[in-house]
């Protein structure tokens, strides 16, 4: 099989949606040799800084020497990227070989009971982190905890990094109900760590308490950390990576210098991510519900205070973008709404009330797509692209900052079903 072919068959997946479980998972990982209990892991879940925190934990355990496997999701330009090792993303070849692996698999399911597209991929990877003879996996949930694919494992430490609303429609329209599905990663006698504010902490630590499990709860307080992510928000995560590290020093020693090194040179795509072309610059960020909105607006007011900026922003439909777009809108002159180039992709004329509830000032047009966008503004000395990362995915192709792959496709899912 050819990499393009394996691309072709996991896109086949998407025919049957999302859905919440873990016995399919369990079966898959079953079938392909139980790769999990050859693991050692740290499960991440949360509604923020998932994907940031995953990136200091594998620097950290980098730096200190160890081959360290990162799972995560979704990806920004490449399917690649979702499975990496010391920051390597894996090869084609390897995919290859996996897919393949993966069709024996699902021949042993019924189509009614047919393994959805995340769980083929998080089974091809704890195949992949196996066979490789990975000291340590930074392990990544896709949605919730509880009933996501990847609560098959049984992890050193389980890390909760905040809990704030997304998915509601799947995880429940409560921050003690979300809270639950994220404390679902929680294990027997296994060390929790977190950053969660009261409100969802209290579940965190009744499910701890139950199951045993010694909680560590870093708090959110102001600090000196360096790190080389951008926003206060960014040393809350780095908090927790840190904590996490320490929890574990029996498991996993680290020597502090390993620890800073990795935190002042960390860099994660979407992340803040400021790129110069000529006289424009530009800031990429994935924020894609009002946390997220919440923390870029407050880092953008630090980084460039009393500057002008145009905003550039797509959002899918399925998010609360009615605050996404208030809260980012009061930071920009200039407003540009586009289309995601997603199927979930929400309306850009749809946006526009919002935005100018959010800041009546400021002028608000709409573009039909990201590359309309970008010739519109090209005079335009500072722009903001974000809302979704989807749409930073296709920003860093238009812009040069990754080859373009094509396979953002591959994020697609439009429906998550319960058991």
């Amino acid at each position: 099989m050819l990499y393009r072919h394996a691309v072709e068959f996991l896109s086949s997946l998407q025919l049957f949606g999302a859905q919440l479980g873990l016995d399919r998972a369990r079966r898959l990982a079953e079938l392909a040799g139980n790769p999990q209990r050859e693991l050692r892991f740290i499960h991440v879940a949360g509604t923020n800084g998932k994907g940031s925190t995953c990136a200091m934990l594998e620097a950290i355990y980098r730096a200190s020497g160890r081959r360290v496997g990162l799972y995560t999701s979704p990806h920004l330009v490449s399917f690649r990227e979702r499975i990496q090792i010391n920051r390597e993303l894996i090869a084609e070849t390897d995919v290859a070989w996996l897919a393949e692996e993966a069709q024996r698999w699902l021949k042993e399911f019924t189509k009614e009971n047919h393994p959805t597209f995340f769980e083929v991929v998080t089974t091809l990877a704890l195949r992949y982190f196996a066979e490789q003879r990975c000291d340590v996996v930074i392990w990544e949930t896709g949605l919730g905890g509880r009933l996501d694919a990847t609560n098959i494992v049984t992890p050193l430490a389980s890390v909760i990094t905040n809990v704030q609303f997304d998915h509601e429609k799947w995880l429940g329209d409560t921050l003690e109900k979300i809270a639950a599905e994220k404390a679902g990663i929680i294990k027997p006698r296994v060390p929790v760590i977190t950053a969660a504010a009261p409100e969802a902490l209290s579940v965190i630590r009744k499910t701890a308490g139950r199951l045993h499990a010694p909680l560590h709860v870093v708090s959110p307080k102001p600090s000196n950390l360096a790190v080389g992510l951008r926003g206060e928000h960014q040393k809350i995560n780095a908090a927790l990576a840190i904590k996490t590290v320490e929890v574990l020093q029996a498991a996993l020693p680290v020597k502090m210098p390993a620890v800073d090194e990795a935190l002042r040179s960390i860099q994660w795509p979407g992340r803040f991510q400021i790129h110069q072309r000529g006289a424009q610059t530009f800031v990429l960020d994935g924020a894609h519900n009002p946390a997220g909105a919440g923390a870029l607006a407050e880092t953008l007011r630090t980084a460039f205070p009393n500057q002008p900026l145009t905003l550039v922003l797509g959002v899918l439909e399925d998010k609360n973008w009615e605050a996404v777009c208030r809260t980012l809108a009061s930071t920009a002159v200039r407003v540009v709404l586009t289309r995601v180039n997603s199927v979930r992709s929400a309306n850009p004329e749809m946006l526009a009330p919002a935005c100018r509830a959010g800041n009546p000032l400021a002028q608000v047009s709409v573009a039909p797509s990201l590359r309309d966008a970008l010739v519109l503004c090209s005079t335009d000395s500072l722009m903001v692209i974000t809302g979704s990362l989807y749409l930073i995915g296709e920003a860093m192709e238009l812009l040069g900052l990754a080859s373009a792959a094509q396979e953002g496709a591959l994020n697609e899912w439009t429906s998550v079903a319960r058991p």
